[in-house]
């Protein structure tokens, strides 16, 4: 099983700022309790093996609780499926819209995000020597990555389904691959849509996931405090134990498990800034005021022993 670390350097302020994703967790929190609002369902057990959720605390009055074999966090109360989808469609509407701090850094984003991971899922596809492939993209719709997936010209067809339509609905045809980038994080029905992403990919096919798990630097350092830690973004939040289990259990042999993330010490310094009173230990505090070598080296050590809170999978279908 392969794991890759990787050199690409790019700063948070150019991709996801905090300061600019303030707004837009309020937009998040507000929109999900709008939701909630006109009725829900409350989710007791983790999507992994089963075991009774342990509530974990609040975020702005929203309940996640906590796998107790992994980790994994999950948002406890969620709304009925069709309003899920109309949260999710909402919150891609504000990210694309002028006041959306997604704006202001798309440029960046497509070349230090979109970019990487779409050869990252070309380089592994020509390594499983897959040609012309067919493309499930599940993504909240519409995708920023639906047109670099189109216009790369690798692949023979790009299907893009909403991670709502697929768990509830499945469409129909098999593919080549299916393409999960941090789709698993916003789904109201984790379990749902990896098992109708199991039916869509051809045997032998191979999934793509990114995900932001819990095991992370940041999210171990952060907990509940983690502003990048709401729904419906982070709806779900693996652990990486959690992740690995969670997709074997799916039907997936597991051919690559990286945390090639680069941001995990820049985002605790960004909410030390933002709350120079938030806890840290004497240790962390230390390793946040030391020079720029001693950090980067340091990350590059959470990369390579898989402690970033960036995960990267991909998973070969065999049952």
């Amino acid at each position: 099983m392969r794991s890759i670390q990787t050199s690409l350097t790019y700063s948070l302020s150019s991709v996801k700022p905090l300061d600019g994703l303030l707004g837009y967790r309020t937009f998040c929190i507000d929109t999900v309790k709008r939701a909630l609002a006109e009725g829900g369902r409350q989710r007791t057990k983790s999507p992994i093996h089963g075991a009774p959720l342990i509530p974990a605390g609040q975020i702005e009055g929203l309940t996640y609780g906590r796998c107790p074999e992994t980790g994994s966090l999950f948002l406890m109360d969620l709304p009925a499926a069709d309003r899920w989808e109309k949260v999710l469609g909402a919150v891609v509407r504000y990210r694309q819209a002028p006041k959306g701090f997604h704006t202001a850094v798309s440029g960046s984003r497509a070349e230090n995000v979109y970019a990487p991971k779409l050869d990252w899922i070309q380089t592994t596809l020509r390594l499983q020597e897959v040609r012309r492939p067919t493309i499930l993209e599940v993504a909240s719709v519409p995708s920023d990555f639906t047109t670099l997936l189109t216009d790369s010209g690798f692949f023979q067809n790009v299907e893009t389904i909403s991670e709502t339509a697929l768990a509830h609905s499945g469409g129909t045809g098999q593919v080549d691959a299916a393409i999960l980038l941090e789709a698993l994080d916003r789904s109201d029905d984790p379990q749902a849509l990896i098992k109708a992403a199991h039916r869509r990919i051809a045997q032998n096919g191979l999934i793509f996931i990114t995900a932001l798990v819990t095991s992370g630097f940041d999210f171990c350092v952060l907990g509940l405090n983690n502003r990048y830690l709401c729904p419906p973004d982070r709806t779900n939040s693996f652990s990486l134990q959690g992740l690995e289990a969670f997709i074997k259990e799916a039907g997936f042999q597991l051919l690559e498990v990286s945390t090639p993330g680069i941001l995990d010490v820049e985002i605790v310094q960004a909410h030390l800034k933002h709350d120079p009173d938030i806890k840290l230990s004497p240790f962390e505090r230390q390793l946040l005021s030391s020079d720029d070598d001693t950090r980067h080296r340091f990350q590059a050590f959470l990369q390579e022993r898989g402690l970033s809170s960036f995960a990267r999978i991909v998973g070969r279908k065999i049952a």
